[in-house]
């Protein structure tokens, strides 16, 4: 067992978008957990480091512009800032943005300043607006430790963590030294005397950008194409890999299988951990894993680049007619990914209103499960190139996108009503992406995450598929009799029992729909391998499928209910059942109207 000289416990707090979280990361590396304050259901991250033979526990306290609370992550900053319960309290500022950041540090030192350091983070970028900030001076006329930091790049973290050990070991308790006086005086005149201001070309630069892609004739279509271009690369990149993990675990299998003959396993027990488990779990792993792969990185390095709050900016306006939250675009923008990430990331919403609003309606863009649907049904009925393939999925989206914000207006009118909330979004500079960085954090922090938790959930749904497959009542499996029930309901949504009871035990797993149905249309016992796009298109053919079952299919495949992961996580965030069955029947509504219009208009037609 580690012996420690000392255990410290160090506050973090600051305005959004300071770089605090970055500061945080580089203390902690993976060292980090999350949970909830006591009480409330607001993040409360905590990471611990260590330096000197000393234990350092860090809490990254929630974003807040004030002590005086306008949300329930403003109030656990400003309770926690006022208790004192803590050795040290490290105030991130923006050096790009001094004002408003020296304002946030002079309210926090009317309540406590001995234990104060101040951290004048992203020193780099302001170097490059042509901003000198006077750390000495600074110090001393705040009478607190200021030290400058480029987070980013572990600039000014060394000696961060040296200031942070000399104010732990000082031990003071006190907190009578709070300073007095007039912020708005004090700021002025700390600004005046140790900040200059240059002229700058990068920030001539980041305004004649900004100039094209927030304007109003250029922004939403550059926004557009940029996605289109995310889902090209993704679609065309993941193919190659994604056909080659297939082959690799065909191979593993066949072996696997040879192991458990040689050790006399049952035949019921093989097939049902290979036809079984062990199916669903590769083929989830080559479905989803190397188009999240592509994607997530992707997702990532415009967040790492300052583009993705400027999408917020353009949609906002958009989002305010359907009497939503402007921060619902970036939430919608994660459920691409994936839809449980998305609901998480409605954390970002201050209003309470406003955030169950954006988790009901997450579910109704496709996430990354649904992307393979979606694509192998346009390849064999719509496109005949990866180019037309991204632009009908891009319409989809668009679709997609539009019938969230209807709903969205719906729930706000009804059964979410109440005031508008406002915020303030903050654009960052452009900066150039740490590509090496934000691999390695997209990997391990969304795709990996994402991959268990979809591996968790299809390894006893392929168990419960092989029994349902090959249990059988007369002549006639379990499975085929209960997509003979399902065919009625299927056939007026377009669709048929097969697709219907592929939806419903794909619950578990999006991924594992297509194969699903592959198996109940080929009688199969296992969960089959999709065979050569062209001989998948003659199968769907030969089983009744026309132009209005691919339509109907696209159409169910982006809205119907949300995966299994995705109702836990909705449910671990709302705390609610209500909420959580609101978010399932939503999106399932609007799929079953909306194929039984399509259905509807082509007999009429036909």
């Amino acid at each position: 067992m580690t012996e420690y000289k000392g255990v410290y416990t160090i506050a973090l707090t600051g305005n959004p978008n300071v770089g605090k979280s970055t500061v945080f990361n580089n203390f902690t590396g993976l060292h980090q957990h999350t949970g909830n304050w006591p009480g409330k259901t607001v993040e409360n991250t905590q990471g611990v480091y260590k330096y000197n033979q000393n234990k350092y526990i860090i809490m990254d306290l929630p974003g807040t512009y004030s002590l005086t609370p306008n949300s329930a992550e403003e109030q656990v900053t400003s309770d926690y800032v006022k208790s004192g319960e803590y050795d040290a309290l490290v105030i991130v500022a923006d050096a790009t943005c001094m004002e408003r950041n020296i304002r946030f540090a002079l309210s926090i030192m009317q309540y406590v300043q001995k234990k104060v350091i101040i951290c004048v983070n992203l020193i780099d970028e302001a170097k490059k607006k042509g901003i000198e900030i006077d750390s000495d001076k600074m110090s001393e006329m705040l009478s607190v430790p200021v030290i400058k930091t480029a987070a980013r790049s572990g600039k000014g973290t060394e000696k961060l963590k040296k200031e942070i050990e000399r104010i732990c070991l000082a031990g003071s308790k006190d907190n009578t030294e709070a300073m007095k006086g007039d912020i708005a005086q004090l700021s002025e005149k700390i600004l005046k005397e140790c900040c200059v201001y240059k002229n700058s070309s990068t920030d001539k630069r980041d305004r004649r950008i900004d100039k094209v892609l927030l304007s109003k004739r250029f922004g939403i279509p550059v926004m557009l194409l940029m996605l289109a271009l995310v889902f090209w690369i993704t679609i065309t990149g993941a193919n190659v890999p994604s056909e080659l993990l297939n082959k690799f675990f065909r191979v593993l299998g066949d072996k696997l299988r040879v192991l458990l003959l040689n050790i006399h396993c049952p035949d019921i027990v093989i097939s049902a951990l290979i036809d079984g488990v062990y199916n669903a779990l590769t083929w989830i792993i080559s479905v989803m894993l190397p188009p999240m792969a592509i994607f997530f990185p992707m997702f990532t390095l415009l967040e790492d680049s300052g583009y993705l709050p400027r999408i917020a900016f353009n949609l906002d306006s958009l989002f305010r007619r359907s009497k939503a939250h402007g921060k619902q675009s970036l939430t919608i923008a994660m459920g691409f990914g994936c839809n449980a990430c998305g609901v998480t990331g409605c954390r970002i919403i201050d209003s309470k209103r406003e955030r169950l609003i954006a988790i009901i309606t997450n579910s109704l863009v496709p996430c990354n499960g649904r992307f393979p649907m979606l694509i192998a049904v346009t390849a064999m009925f719509f496109a005949v190139n990866s180019s037309m393939q991204s632009l009908i999925l891009l319409g989809l989206i668009l679709l997609s996108v539009g019938v969230t914000l209807l709903c969205s207006k719906i729930l706000a009118k009804t059964v979410l009503k109440g005031e508008e909330s406002s915020f303030v979004l903050e654009l960052p500079p452009y900066r150039r992406p740490q590509i090496g960085k934000v691999i390695i954090r997209s990997i391990f922090d969304r795709t990996i995450f994402v991959l268990l938790r979809a591996m968790a959930a299809a390894a006893p749904a392929g168990l419960l598929i092989w029994i349902l497959a090959n249990t059988n009542i007369g002549d006639t499996s379990v499975l085929m009799h209960i997509t003979n029930i399902l065919d009625p309901f299927g056939k007026a949504l377009g669709l048929d029992g097969a697709v219907v009871c592929a939806f419903i035990l794909g619950f578990p797993a999006n991924e594992i729909v297509l194969p699903l149905i592959l198996m109940i249309y080929t009688c199969g016992g296992s969960l089959s391998e999709i065979p050569d796009i062209m001989q998948f298109k003659e199968i769907l053919l030969s089983n009744g499928w026309t132009l209005t079952t691919a339509i109907c299919m696209m159409i169910f495949s982006l809205f119907h209910f949300p995966c299994s992961t995705t109702c836990l996580t909705i449910w671990k965030e709302t705390k609610s059942k209500k909420w959580t069955a609101l978010s399932f029947v939503t999106p399932l509504i609007v799929g079953i109207v909306l194929c039984i219009i399509v259905h509807f208009i082509s007999v009429l037609i036909f």
